[in-house]
């Protein structure tokens, strides 16, 4: 089995506990407006790698990973459009005891019969979900991500209901992700689902408006600076407002 990859990180601190092994998959079905890895929307492209050559690059950093109390972690683009393939890749990881995490919008979640059944199959071998939820106003998510977040939020329940460890991350975009009444509605949804482990907030910046320019795109939030801290730290505040945070990670 084959995945179209973008990239691989290997020694990535951010996407997980301890160091993780993290590769970026290739397609999304999101258009976010803040999105720093643009050149990883277009599906179908990629390099083309097998598990097997992925597992002998990844054992090779494990000695590094283990001790930090790390694994490997899928993210993307979207890796949920290539669930064949993370199944393959997850089963062979919990053969070698590394932990699995996915790095999801959740955008291309559906309810069919046959996406289900080969979600239930990967749950089986994920540890852990950082779960993207970008904006909880529908309207304004379209605005921001192009698509409505229907979908996305019964993807955050249905992890609820299979109660698979989620983090919730949420990115604090000046203007467009930050008013209070949007933060408090985002705080009540986490607050309602029985698995969130942990929630992030992630300062909207600058990094991948290069890679907008290079593929030709007009960056849409050029204007837009950075939050300071007092503005993450009060986001952080009013989300988990309505959240317990649990006794352990």
């Amino acid at each position: 089995m084959d995945g179209n990859i973008h990239s691989i990180e290997t020694f990535g601190t951010v996407d997980g506990p301890g160091i993780r092994y993290v590769i970026f998959t290739q397609g999304c079905l999101l258009r976010c407006q803040f999105c720093h890895n643009a050149d990883t929307w277009e599906i179908g492209t990629g390099r083309r790698m097998s598990v097997p050559e992925i597992m002998d690059d990844l054992r090779s950093y494990l000695p590094f990973i283990e001790s930090s109390g790390g694994g490997i972690t899928v993210s993307g683009g979207e890796p949920l459009l290539q669930v064949p393939f993370l199944i393959e890749l997850f089963k062979e990881c919990k053969k070698a005891g590394i932990h699995t995490t996915i790095d999801s919008s959740g955008g291309c979640f559906s309810s069919s019969r046959h996406f289900l059944d080969q979600l239930d199959e990967l749950m089986e071998y994920t540890d852990l979900v950082l779960l993207d939820l970008k904006h909880i106003d529908r309207k304004k998510h379209i605005n921001l991500t192009g698509m409505a977040n229907d979908h996305i939020l019964e993807f955050a329940k249905y992890l609820s209901d299979k109660n698979i460890p989620v983090w919730v991350r949420h990115v604090l975009v000046p203007s467009v992700t930050d008013a209070v009444e949007d933060l408090g509605r985002l705080g009540d949804f986490i607050g309602m689902l029985g698995n969130v482990r942990k929630v992030e907030i992630l300062p909207y910046h600058k990094l991948g408006v290069y890679k907008w320019e290079a593929l030709g795109h007009e960056y849409p939030l050029k204007d837009v600076e950075p939050p300071g801290e007092e503005k993450v730290q009060q986001a952080y505040e009013i989300i988990t407002k309505s959240w317990k945070s649990p006794s352990f990670s």
